[in-house]
């Protein structure tokens, strides 16, 4: 299923943001996997970058490791610690990563250049 990428466009980065249309990284995720008719994950109310490590060792726990598939959340680390989360979406047949950004608010790259940002991403469905 492809979503409306050009609803994104109207997003603000807005840190521990829930509410579309302002969203931080892991809002984003959670109105794409609505977009994409996929159960939100926990809405976590304002948590912010300083509350991803937790978020990511939940994930680890509660749901196993995903194949590239559309929905899938991906917990970008630097060092060890994860720091960024972003949502896979299909574009043109192609997987993509829809993230949000203080500054640049909403963009979608493709998987590999996406990942080359990052010393380690792992996908969670």
């Amino acid at each position: 299923m492809n979503i409306d990428l050009e609803k994104y466009l109207d997003v603000v980065w807005v840190s521990g943001g829930r509410a579309f249309p302002t969203l931080d990284c892991y809002g984003v995720v959670n109105e794409v996997r609505r977009d994409l008719g996929l159960e939100p994950w926990d809405d976590h109310d304002g948590a912010a970058r300083d509350e991803l490590p937790e978020l990511a060792a939940q994930a680890a726990q509660q749901r196993r490791g995903s194949d590239l598939v559309e929905g899938a959340v991906a917990f970008c680390y630097e060092g060890s610690m994860v720091t960024h989360v972003a949502v896979l979406v299909q574009v043109d047949g192609r997987m993509c990563t829809l993230e949000c950004n203080e500054g640049r608010n909403v963009t979608v790259l493709p998987v590999s250049r996406f990942e080359r940002r990052f010393n380690k991403v792992e996908y969670y469905a």
